[in-house]
């Protein structure tokens, strides 16, 4: 992965409002330096029918940033919130074991759009940017053993439909149309955009 673009400017590490480890991974990996801190919060339930799935993951990222406005208002502030969808149909993180099953019985074999809503807020400047990424995700059907096997192994455990692409579940996947990163939780692509659009701002 690229280091971070020579034209963005940061005069402080990020507020990264998330204790995902795989968003920050992914942020050291491209040398971007922040601070990991839990957004303030409770995500909706994300499961269910709805009109608007990047809509959707765009409004949740900007909740969880606007949540840590108040105590790091001179800091931008960077929240993702990814979701997978099937139509409207919207697959968050599974509740458990058997959510997570009911889950991937209802993605296997299937095309879905791996969606990420990204949010950059600086509350002292009142600068706000929000965007999102769509990733295509074709994967097979498991045999009932290695549905099992997988689930037994956890690591659906946190991940929104059930998988992290760089995990396990990676032997499943038939197709990815775009960006990898965004699969695994923050599209880099992306975000390295909104941070030369959102430096500029200043």
């Amino acid at each position: 992965m690229n280091m971070i673009n020579a034209d963005i400017r940061l005069t402080n590490p990020l507020i990264l409002a998330s204790q995902s480890p795989r968003r920050a991974d992914l942020l050291t990996q491209a040398g971007i330096a922040f601070e990991a801190v839990n957004p303030k919060y409770d995500e909706p339930a994300t499961t269910g029918l709805h009109p608007n799935p990047a809509a959707f993951a765009e409004s949740i990222s900007f909740r969880k940033a606007e949540s840590l406005a108040a105590d790091y208002p001179d800091r931008i502030i960077l929240a993702a919130d990814t979701v997978v969808a099937v139509g409207n149909e919207l697959f968050g993180k599974p509740d458990d074991i058997d959510d997570a099953r009911r889950i991937l019985l209802a993605l296997l074999g299937q095309t879905q759009q791996v969606i990420t809503g990204v949010t950059l807020l600086h509350a002292a400047a009142n600068r706000q940017l929000t965007r999102h990424d769509v990733t295509l995700v074709t994967m097979r059907r498991m045999s009932p053993q290695e549905l099992d096997d997988y689930l037994l192994g956890g690591d659906w455990e946190g991940k929104a439909g059930a998988y992290g692409i760089q995990g396990q579940a990676d032997q499943f996947v038939e197709r990815c149309d775009g960006s990898y990163s965004n699969v695994v939780g923050l599209p880099m692509e992306l975000l390295q955009a909104m941070l030369v659009e959102f430096t500029n701002l200043f």
